[in-house]
């Protein structure tokens, strides 16, 4: 019998043959992979979106079948209320149609986030912004330090300033502790597209007429970040995130 070590452990491959007057060993057997209880658990990922025209909710939609394509995920859709000049206003805390709005429970809650807005001059929306800006008590917990997010946006223009919006929601979410999750170059549909899409997140093309129809392509980065997101939260380890 021959024994050796093989990586992991000693294996045993068998007793030795002679064939030409050379040794012939039987190669070893392969070694087991360990397994670790619970190491893949089920994902609450939030998809919160702040939209006008309604190409930045339709980026959202795709992100969440990409999100509830990989087993043991779930996607919550959220959106966040407009903001208005007159600081008195206050908005309904049910809108009339589409998703409820997000709460910061919900963002604290949560184990992953993939974030969209449209384009204002190369930043984020107010809306979206103004939401952010009141999660401080989040970031003092660090409730959300080392969970995965991503970020999408639509812009009515080529150049209109997608990946610039797309690094400005990035920035509180580093603040915040965050994995950020991009687009990789081995997505054939990064390659391919002649509209939106970039290694910083899923984005959309809309035109002067504003059309939320997504482009193939398009639909399909979207639906990557969302898969990506989901499966970076399933496998990052329950509790990881409290041992400092």
């Amino acid at each position: 019998m021959i024994r050796r070590r093989e990586g992991c452990r000693t294996v045993t491959t068998g007793p030795c043959t002679v064939k030409d007057g050379r040794p012939r060993i039987p190669p070893p057997r392969a070694c087991p992979q360990p397994t670790t209880p619970g190491l893949m658990h089920m994902a609450d990922i939030l998809v919160l979106y702040y939209s006008r025209h309604g190409a930045t909710a339709e980026l959202a939609r795709q992100v969440v079948r990409g999100v509830e394509s990989i087993a043991g995920a779930t996607a919550r859709l959220r959106t966040v209320p407009e903001v208005s000049p007159v600081s008195a206003a206050t908005q309904d805390a049910i809108p009339d149609q589409g998703p409820p709005y997000a709460t910061h429970e919900e963002l604290r809650d949560c184990d992953g986030l993939v974030l969209g807005s449209p384009t204002r001059f190369g930043n984020m929306a107010a809306p979206l912004k103004y939401f952010l800006d009141g999660t401080s008590a989040l970031w003092l917990n660090g409730a959300l330090d080392r969970k995965p997010a991503g970020v999408f946006t639509s812009t009515s223009t080529m150049h209109g300033g997608q990946e610039s919006t797309l690094l400005s929601m990035m920035l509180p979410l580093l603040h915040h502790g965050m994995y950020l999750v991009g687009l990789p170059y081995t997505a054939e549909a990064l390659v391919r597209t002649r509209s939106g899409g970039t290694p910083y997140g899923a984005s959309h093309v809309s035109g002067r007429d504003k059309a939320p129809q997504l482009s193939e392509d398009e639909r399909d980065l979207a639906r990557l970040l969302g898969r990506r997101v989901a499966e970076l939260a399933r496998r990052l380890p329950e509790g990881a995130r409290a041992d400092g």
